[in-house]
């Protein structure tokens, strides 16, 4: 398995349209960098949010999650309580190959600052928004600024194409837009 590199991300991404919309290079005039870097994409978090609270004593349970645990908010700077976490979902839209695994890493600069960022990985034939996770480490409220850079995107290509994809299982999460809460 090697990692893929800019040339690639950009064939895929303007031939296949493999990420929508495509940024071909990094911007970061006075923002957190997004778009296509060296060895992969970082995508941007979009304005909305689900921002974590307990207010109904609420008990964590990923097979039956209350969807009232959460405030919405459509913002331009979300900010997350201290210890807590909000659910966002990226700008892009994104197609994966057949061969292909796509593994998500958090922004240095959000790291630096006690967020981090989490995704799974991103399976063979999978597409959709990308659901984000922000935890929020610190006892200080953070600030989490949608259509800047969240996280980076490294694209894996396998020896060969796998046996079943995401799209061949039918995947819980096959095609989901806006900001997607825990499914059984």
């Amino acid at each position: 398995m090697s990692i893929l590199s800019d040339r690639w991300i950009r064939e895929r991404a303007l031939a296949d349209n493999m990420i929508e919309p495509f940024v071909e290079a990094q911007r970061r005039d006075g923002c957190i960098s997004y778009g296509l870097s060296s060895y992969g994409y970082d995508a941007r978090v979009a304005d909305e949010f689900k921002i974590f609270t307990n207010v109904d004593s609420a008990i964590v349970d990923p097979k039956n999650f209350a969807a009232n645990s959460f405030v919405d908010r459509k913002t331009d700077v979300c900010i997350i309580p201290p210890n807590s976490f909000a659910l966002a979902r990226t700008v892009e839209y994104f197609r994966v190959p057949r061969d292909v695994l796509v593994i998500c890493l958090g922004k240095s600069t959000y790291a630096r600052c006690g967020i981090i960022v989490n995704v799974t990985p991103l399976e063979p034939e999978w597409e959709g928004h990308v659901t984000l996770e922000f935890s929020n480490t610190t006892p200080l409220p953070a600030r989490i600024y949608a259509n800047e850079g969240a996280c980076q995107f490294l694209f894996l290509q396998g020896e060969q194409p796998c046996e079943t994809s995401y799209a061949d299982r039918a995947g819980k999460y096959m095609g989901q837009k806006g900001v997607t809460l825990p499914r059984l």
